[in-house]
């Protein structure tokens, strides 16, 4: 693995609009692998051509993409191809705000000219240091700057064992969020079951861990048992995160949260009101995978503040 040379494609401006905005990144390997997508599979190709060169020299550049000529979009992106050396330092301070759930930024050095220049490059902030990805990286003061903030990795609390977690947990993960399956000790699960799973565990209630649950999680009481969400909401109402769903009928969710109250009265207006029941959107969903589709709708309409509408019926750009 120490011989695999890297390449870092980035989309650092956008002239007009694209399938994906500026700040989405794209790792090519000298073994042919890549990880992650700079578009909707169309520009994919070209980056990697153009990549080549930058495995070969290590010299950055800067290559360009018209849609409007080639697949009759409006705008034209501008993508820094850059040489990856990773330390065990920077390896390091990575592993730490992920795991301690911490922003950062990057910035980027570019022009908008199509070429190569030893001079481009990016440079990460984390933990109030900065990491340059190469050695010999200095900044510029004559080239443009991306920055780009990162903010923890979205994250899908799950309590419940049934098919719909199952289902759900599998979604999620195709999104790329970390999921978490909370179920009960006297439930014959097992991780495996949850394809998708960053972790599986199995606290009681009073046992139950929510430190990590921040602005950037969603969690969803699934477990078909009345007595067990009541409980579950009862060990969740510290917590403020990004989405709050129960799965189920108006009059259940109206149910768990009266005798959530009986046990509780002091429950704040906040976390009561943030509670979305029943979970999901209105698009006929009927099967288990179909709900899975209707509730992940939800939660991105709401984190990403968007109220649901066909997109033929939205005025001006997709992306706003």
């Amino acid at each position: 693995m120490q011989n695999i040379k890297s390449v870092l494609a980035t989309v650092v401006a956008l002239e007009g609009s694209s399938y994906r905005r500026p700040g989405v990144r794209m790792l090519i390997q000298n073994n042919g692998k890549t990880f992650g997508a700079v578009s909707g599979g169309c520009v994919e190709k070209e980056v990697q051509l153009q990549a080549q060169s930058v495995l070969t020299s290590g010299v950055s550049k800067v290559m360009t993409y018209d849609g409007r000529l080639r697949l009759g979009c409006e705008g034209v992106i501008y993508i820094l191809i850059e040489p990856v050396n990773i330390t065990q330092d920077l390896k390091t301070q990575f592993e730490t705000v992920f795991r301690e759930r911490l922003t950062f930024e990057s910035e980027s050095f570019y022009t908008k000219q199509e070429g190569t220049n030893s001079a481009y490059g990016t440079q990460f902030k984390l933990s109030g240091k900065t990491y340059p990805l190469r050695d010999d990286f200095f900044v510029s003061n004559k080239l443009e700057t991306f920055t780009y903030s990162f903010n923890p990795l979205f994250q899908l609390y799950l309590f419940g064992a049934e098919h719909d977690t199952v289902c759900l947990c599998q979604a999620a993960a195709f999104l790329g969020w970390q999921v978490t399956v909370v179920v009960a000790p006297d439930e014959a699960k097992t991780k495996a079951f949850f394809k998708g799973a960053h972790e599986f565990i199995t606290p009681t209630f009073d046992q139950l861990d929510v430190s990590s649950i921040d602005n950037q999680t969603a969690v969803i009481l699934l477990t078909h048992s009345f007595n067990k969400d009541v409980q579950y909401l009862l060990a969740l109402a510290a917590t403020l995160p990004a989405y709050f769903g129960i799965l189920g009928p108006k009059h259940r969710r109206e149910r768990v949260l009266e005798k959530a109250l009986e046990y509780k009265p002091e429950l704040s207006i906040d976390f009561l009101e943030q509670i979305h029941g029943p979970a999901g959107i209105n698009i006929g969903a009927e099967s288990a995978p179909e709900i899975a589709v209707s509730i992940l709708a939800e939660i991105l309409s709401v984190i990403r503040n968007q109220k649901p509408v066909q997109l033929r019926e939205k005025s001006g750009r997709i992306h706003d």
